[in-house]
């Protein structure tokens, strides 16, 4: 069972002003201790009630882990409860897209103009470009393509990637009727299919962000003008805590409720192409430790893949190396997106 928990009127003019969201808005409580969910029924009065055929279900206390940070036993037993789930009962097609960099105009326009896409929902793997303008870019951005995002009925997500501040991707701070950012160890259900999202990534080209960033900055200040560090949304070219995180508890607990059918990652497991680091040679002589450091996130990626080996997964997709590749491995196809590149899983 689970339980819906209404939600004040004052805080639902507030809420849907601010977050403009789509479908119902459920209130997931579980209840760890018993191994039990509980659940009532349709929202009443004084409950957001929203019609664009989604529904998205919060926890009702959630932990923010950030990617990247060591999670101690303490926070991944808060965290553990913090499960995400995106329901679609209206989509009838699953698309994944490889990297987009920003452009969200030219995946519109791809999704429901060059495709002629409906009723559908589409991932981006990450590497989406939150991050680099400010908040109100991504909003207006948003707001232009509403309208025929709306009549095609389609739906896009977007996974963080390491071209990705993660502040953007809490489920909130872009939440809209036809666009969302999700968290990390999000589930979404879809035509079918329950997909397991993780995003972050390790970027090569780090240390020419800082220094281009810092050279900005320096810029700015000799104008008067100052960079806002405690804005955790302002522009910035790099975002220390873009790795992946593997948290073991959650994910056990995820699998141990859902069928998932689907991985969605950013990167990849160790043994999945794109292996070689020939080219990225260049920025390795700039970075003594960024070997080491891509290692670790191929391997967090080999530890989420030890977890669900065993399960009902047969569809692992990512995008983050701007090539082209799929393999059937152990049952599993793992498929390596492009830049703009759509998958439709049947």
């Amino acid at each position: 069972m689970s339980i819906i928990v209404k939600i004040q009127a004052i805080f639902c003019k507030k809420f849907a002003q601010s977050l403009d969201t789509f479908g119902f808005i459920h209130y997931l409580c579980t209840d760890l201790s018993h191994g039990r969910t509980l659940r009532g029924g349709q929202p009443k009065l004084g409950s957001i009630t929203f019609t664009s055929g989604a529904f998205v279900i919060f926890p009702p206390r959630s932990t923010k882990i950030s990617a990247g940070e060591t999670i101690s036993n303490e926070t991944t037993k808060n965290y553990v409860k913090s499960i995400t789930t995106f329901d679609f009962p209206g989509c009838k097609c699953l698309v994944i897209c490889g990297d987009i960099h920003g452009d969200f105009n030219m995946l519109v326009n791809k999704v429901c103009v060059q495709h002629q896409l409906k009723d559908a929902l589409v991932i981006v793997a990450g590497d989406c470009g939150f991050g680099f303008e400010r908040k109100g870019y991504y909003e207006s951005t948003f707001n232009r393509n509403n309208k025929r995002m709306r009549e095609a009925n389609n739906w896009i997500m977007f996974m963080r990637g390491n071209h990705d501040n993660p502040a953007y991707f809490d489920g909130k701070t872009i939440a809209y009727k036809r666009f969302m950012a999700i968290p990390d160890y999000s589930l979404v259900k879809a035509n079918g299919h329950t997909i397991l999202c993780v995003g972050g990534a390790i970027s090569v080209d780090r240390v020419y962000r800082i220094k281009s960033w810092n050279r900005i900055v320096m810029n700015q200040r000799q104008f008067g003008h100052y960079h806002d560090e405690h804005d955790p949304l302002a522009p910035n070219y790099y975002w220390k805590d873009e790795p992946p995180v593997f948290n073991d508890e959650l994910l056990t607990h995820i699998l141990a409720e859902n069928t998932i059918d689907t991985v969605i990652t950013h990167t990849a497991p160790s043994f999945c192409e794109l292996k070689s680091k020939a080219g990225i040679n260049s920025w390795i002589r700039e970075d003594p430790n960024l070997v080491a450091d891509l290692d670790h996130e191929r391997s967090i990626m080999d530890a989420i893949y030890s977890k669900v080996k065993d399960s009902t997964v047969s569809h692992w997709c990512y995008g983050h190396f701007h090539q082209s590749w799929h393999a059937d491995i152990n049952g599993i196809l793992f498929k390596m997106l492009d830049i703009m590149e759509f998958y439709e899983i049947r």
